[in-house]
């Protein structure tokens, strides 16, 4: 988010009558004198309360609760900076092992050289397998003696913001696939009628962020080689599986999606979502090290020893990194089995109960990733909206986003569950009695205009 400078003279007040402190707290500058730690600890503590209760955050994919021995590791761990490897040989350990992991789960095929990196999330992942694609791209076409000066990638009009970010700050052409007000994936066909030459690569989703469903990637897959044997190209496709790539290998085995499926060149994962982390951990992981341009590499030695490196970032804690290898080493394949399919349960159990309401029309059913998404049946003959719904939830403390679907299908407007763990039946009992209660004070009490906006990625 951009943040304005305020030059305005503005104070903050400490609580508990002086108890702890009696000065008042700038918010635009610096205090002219130090605080005691409790004070300082206490203030900001109480203004935190004010932020929503992330337990009940049904917006958010991002894992909001972990084991306390997990919080112990992380705590003790803050202050190990992830790049310098030669300083913290055991962390630049658990990281090559969980990349491996990784590698492992998505089918990296043995002998290929599969190589990989950690990430801030699915962002920084996205922004490095994009740059390779590039990089791959243009290093064919200048080695063929052909125009490297106008690239494309073809993607779903229903990808997340950040691979609008890449097209944007790297200067490649996005190729949007529209969805339908029918249909919220993409269309093969339509991805195929958008490839030329200059075609970088082709982005598929496991789990779209606007309703958690699988695009057919592997239908996709054939398309696009069926493509290249017919034109004489090579473009690659690169799996987005921020959502779903911790999910579809324990309760979808058989789905053919990741480098299973030979044209599959690069995936990336947030292992701060169904990786069952806390915020900010990622994957990216390519098929083989010839994927991987060389000339994207770095290499420095000034902190200790020669450390290849192609990251975004520099410096940053080693502890997300960690407390994703106590997942992998504390559930193992049978227990990420277990939490998934608990997920999937729950989140199929509201859907049912939904659309069981009548006034509701279920979009997807949580059976792909543990993600319901649900509309008005007749929202034009409704005397409100989903909008109005989500905010009548906030008065139980609930955070249900309402948002409209992306290009060519504006007109449908939905609301979205996103289960978590630590999120029960009991949670979920409760929030569909709310959202009942919610719809009966509508009814009761129907709004004079309805609101409407636009959903913010998250």
């Amino acid at each position: 988010m951009i943040h304005p400078h305020d030059p305005s003279v503005s104070y903050a007040d400490p609580a508990y009558a002086g108890r702890f402190s009696r000065r008042q707290v700038p918010k635009n500058r610096l205090p002219d004198e130090s605080a005691t730690p409790e004070a300082a600890y206490r203030f900001i503590h109480d203004e935190l309360m004010l932020d929503g209760n992330s337990r009940l955050n049904m917006a958010t994919f991002v894992t909001t609760w972990m084991e306390p021995e997990a919080d112990r590791l992380m705590t003790e761990s803050f202050d190990k900076n992830m790049i310098d490897k030669d300083e913290y040989p055991q962390t630049a350990e658990i990281e090559r092992r969980c990349v491996n992991i990784v590698a492992d789960l998505f089918h990296a095929p043995a002998g290929s050289g599969a190589v990989g990196a950690s990430t801030i999330g699915s962002s920084e992942a996205v922004m490095l397998g994009g740059l390779a694609m590039k990089w791959r791209w243009r290093l064919r076409r200048t080695d063929a003696g052909l125009d490297a000066t106008r690239p494309n990638l073809v993607l779903g009009s229903n990808v997340q913001v950040v691979w609008e970010k890449f097209c944007r700050y790297w200067d490649v052409e996005p190729r949007y696939v529209p969805v339908t007000e029918d249909r919220f994936v993409v269309d093969p066909e339509d991805v195929v009628a958008r490839l030329d030459e200059n075609t970088i690569g082709v982005v598929p989703i496991l789990g779209t962020t606007y309703t958690g469903e699988f695009e057919p990637i592997k239908e996709i897959h054939d398309r696009v080689v069926a493509y290249n044997a017919e034109q004489g190209t090579d473009i690659p496709l690169h799996v987005d599986a921020a959502s779903g790539g911790f999910v579809a290998p324990f309760i979808h085995p058989d789905l053919e999606w990741d480098f299973r499926l030979p044209q599959v060149k690069s995936i990336n994962v947030s292992g701060h979502k169904y990786g069952l982390t806390y915020p900010g951990v990622g994957f990216v992981v390519w098929r083989g090290a010839d994927e991987l341009p060389e000339d994207l590499v770095f290499h420095v030695n000034y902190l200790g020893g020669d450390m290849p490196t192609f990251t975004l970032n520099f410096s940053r804690p080693g502890n997300q990194v960690i407390a994703q290898y106590y997942n992998f080493v504390r559930l193992g394949r049978d227990g990420y089995t277990k939490v998934m399919e608990q997920l999937r349960e729950t989140a199929t159990q509201v859907a049912g109960q939904l659309a069981a309401m009548d006034v509701f029309e279920v979009v997807a059913d949580g059976s792909a990733i543990p993600v319901v998404a649900f509309r008005l049946r007749d929202p034009d003959s409704s005397p409100f909206t989903v909008f109005h719904i989500s905010d009548e939830l906030r008065r139980f403390g609930w955070q249900v986003p309402a948002y409209t679907m992306p290009a060519d299908a504006e007109d449908v407007s939905v609301l979205r569950i996103v289960v978590r763990e630590a999120f029960t039946a009991d949670l979920a009992e409760s929030l569909v009695k709310d959202i009942g209660a919610a719809l009966d004070r509508l009814r009761s009490d129907p709004p004079h205009r309805a609101p409407s906006g636009r959903f913010a990625h998250i």
